[in-house]
């Protein structure tokens, strides 16, 4: 399988009957906690092999770590990252670590699939139901908390849905029949949208009011309190997207937060959503919400409308 669509993770045919994902990710800490820090990286790097419909098994630690830190971060960042492998099942064979000024952990992993049945980003139909796995906000929060402007509870919730593994959500929705999936990371949910879209030919209506926040979200967008990565990704999506004249810039940036460990969008044929969202809330993902659909084959220059 090729690049030109941005999936998620490469696939490499092994035999008729089996078929490797491949996907690596790392990135410099976005909480205080090594720990957290470890698990949510390995949580991260993980979901790209759940985002295709396959099942990881195996990963390499990705690691950059400085001089002047103490030894005793990085087993806790390492620790973390195992806690959250083996909970997902993957063993972890070695890896490699460099110096530099600043921390960094991801890994590299492995999952099987069987050839023909991987779920890419480019399959959209029209008619489909887009539904969102997890709420959005983990950038908004995240910052927020390395100003020390959150509360702990707030950030406890941010954490939780980061570190909760999208095998579930992977497995029902390979069990129902999906036409097309990505995983929601550093792009925002606009973002990784309009890749899905462009890939199918397609674009799409999304109702802002059925997108679900992490709470604490609304408030911090509201105090003007996002990452560096979102204006780019507001100028990533702004040629191609028709905002709502009542939507107000806060929602605007909400819907272009980059995310950490977010959860699957998905779009599956009307018939098949509501069997996929009693799937998905039953085993574990209770916010996942239907917040759109795709509308029409893609009109020119305009591949998404946000409604409010």
């Amino acid at each position: 399988m090729g690049s030109s669509t941005g999936d998620d993770a490469a696939v490499y045919r092994i035999s008729d009957s089996q078929a490797l994902v491949v996907t690596l990710d790392f990135f410099p800490p976005i909480v205080d906690d090594p720990w957290f820090y470890g698990a949510i990286s390995a949580a991260n790097a993980i979901s790209d092999v759940y985002a295709m419909g396959g099942k990881p098994f195996l990963a390499l630690n990705i690691v950059c770590f400085p001089e002047n830190l103490p030894t005793s971060i990085l087993s806790e960042i390492q620790k973390g990252g195992q806690d959250k492998a083996d909970e997902a099942g993957v063993i972890i064979v070695g890896g490699h670590t460099i110096k530099d000024e600043e921390p960094k952990y991801g890994m590299a992993v492995l999952g099987f699939i069987e050839p023909g049945k991987q779920v890419r980003n480019t399959g959209a139909r029209l008619g489909d139901k887009l539904i969102l796995t997890k709420p959005i906000g983990t950038g908004l929060i995240t910052t927020a908390s390395k100003r020390d402007l959150v509360s702990p509870g707030i950030l406890s919730g941010a954490l939780e849905s980061m570190l909760r593994l999208n095998r579930e959500a992977s497995e029902a929705m390979v069990k129902v029949g999906v036409n097309a999936c990505t995983d929601i990371s550093g792009f925002g949910l606009l973002g990784h949208l309009k890749r899905m879209l462009i890939g199918s030919g397609m674009s799409a209506t999304v109702d802002f009011s059925q997108v679900p926040l992490l709470e604490g979200t609304w408030s911090l967008a509201d105090q003007g309190i996002f990452p560096g990565g979102t204006e780019s990704n507001i100028e990533y999506v702004n040629a191609v997207v028709s905002w709502d004249y009542s939507l107000s810039v806060a929602s605007k940036f909400i819907l272009c937060d980059p995310q950490t460990s977010g959860g699957l969008l998905i779009s599956v044929h009307s018939s098949k959503s509501e069997e996929l969202l009693a799937d998905l809330r039953l085993s574990g993902n209770s916010e996942a919400t239907v917040i759109g659909e795709v509308s029409s084959e893609k009109a020119v220059g305009q591949l998404i409308q946000v409604v409010k």
